[in-house]
């Protein structure tokens, strides 16, 4: 048994798909057309490079989910990124324009920072603590 996808309410599909992939550099797996009663959707999964695990992107319909978009932690970190070289993986996020809430800071765990996704959730960034 496995988790093979969470899914991430986000508000479009290629600003999503632009996001993962640019700023986070993970990896497009799946971008396949759906037709949900009526609805054209897509089911678009985005994974980290060499993981298991990965996030369906699924486009936020109705009131209800337009409303979680960027709540669905209710302002805690939801998810934790966890990469060999931190450095790099800051660099590029701030190249891209990603937006962090604070400072790089080492912990017992290692170094880290919080950041927000395209649809506003809160991330750890997390790497090996500085030498």
């Amino acid at each position: 048994m496995a988790l093979d996808v969470v899914s991430v309410l986000v508000d479009d599909y290629d600003e999503a798909i632009d996001f993962f992939v640019g700023a986070l550099d993970f990896t497009l797996d799946e971008d396949v057309a759906t037709d949900d009663e009526g609805t054209a959707k897509r089911w678009v999964v985005v994974r980290p490079r060499d993981a298991t695990t990965g996030l369906l992107l699924s486009r936020a319909s109705g009131d209800d989910q337009v409303a979680a978009v960027g709540a669905q932690f209710a302002g805690k970190v939801g998810f934790i990124l966890r990469v060999d070289d931190f450095d790099a993986a800051y660099e590029r996020m701030d190249r891209y324009g990603v937006e962090f809430c604070e400072s790089p800071r080492d912990e017992a765990y290692g170094r880290v920072v919080v950041f927000l996704d395209v649809a506003g959730n809160r991330w750890d960034l997390i790497g090996p603590r500085a030498t």
